[in-house]
């Protein structure tokens, strides 16, 4: 019954974005030995005097909180951190308060996202996420053959200095000869802080000209004796018509996409 939804899931979803969720599952259906052995989800037992009693075992336990622990994998461990940072720095500096909206924000840094991982998505679903539906590898072996990638992913990304910081923290100090032999728990968070240090230095760049252009603005309206109206108000539209003419949004997920190694 497992197999036969999963196979109904990969013709519903594209395959690489299916294997993303069934590698988040994986890394914590994994770590359940008692899994392989197929424990029932709840157990039933039957008292001396014919009543019931049902209960949840740990297995049911583990994977309901592999759901509700899903989504913050998918935004620190891929693309999502820098992306989404940087496009509310960007509303921010044009001045606009309500658009985009959150909801679209957040749509396109998702699908963004998938566009930027699909790579490793598509890896993890041939070396780990297909053999696994074929019964060709335990889902132990699975998470090892999927955490590859998306170590890769991440090492290619993450700072060395931030990678070192960590290692020091969790006094893991003269244990590792590379950088590849780290564990995931130190991996990921130098990997979310090496994001969000990108993140802010590309939000640092993309205030710069709408800055420029409300200092212009601000000097003008001053040197006119217009000081009670808002140079925010007067420099909005310019900076609209600015950000349509160099075609920004063109600019700003072409050099998201880049700065991943996209294209290069």
């Amino acid at each position: 019954m497992r197999h036969t939804l999963l196979r109904f899931s990969a013709q519903m979803f594209p395959r690489w974005w299916v294997g993303c969720g069934m590698l988040l599952g994986l890394m914590f259906i994994s770590m359940q030995v008692s899994a392989q052995q197929g424990l029932s989800a709840v157990t039933v037992t039957n008292n001396a005097d014919g009543t019931q009693e049902y209960s949840m075992t740990l297995q049911a336990l583990f994977i309901m909180t592999a759901l509700s622990l899903i989504p913050a994998f998918i935004m620190m461990m891929t693309a999502f951190t820098r992306i989404i940072i940087v496009m509310s720095i960007l509303r921010q500096a044009i001045g606009l308060q309500q658009s985009p909206s959150n909801q679209i924000i957040i749509g396109v840094s998702l699908f963004l996202t998938m566009f930027i991982m699909a790579p490793v998505f598509e890896e993890v679903n041939n070396n780990a996420l297909q053999p696994y539906l074929n019964e060709e590898m335990t889902s132990l072996q699975a998470f090892d053959a999927a955490k590859i990638p998306m170590r890769a992913f991440m090492l290619s990304q993450t700072r060395i200095k931030d990678l070192d910081t960590f290692v020091r923290i969790g006094g893991y100090e003269d244990q590792f000869d590379e950088p590849s032999d780290v564990p995931l728990t130190v991996l990921i968070p130098a990997f979310v802080t090496s994001e969000l240090k990108t993140a802010f230095q590309i939000g640092f760049m993309l205030f710069i000209p709408f800055l420029i252009l409300d200092l212009v603005v601000a000097s003008i309206l001053m040197a006119m004796g217009m000081m009670m109206l808002s140079p925010m108000i007067v420099s909005l539209p310019f900076k609209l018509m600015l950000f349509v003419l160099v075609d920004g949004w063109n600019l700003i997920f072409g050099t998201l996409a880049t700065s991943f190694g996209m294209g290069t």
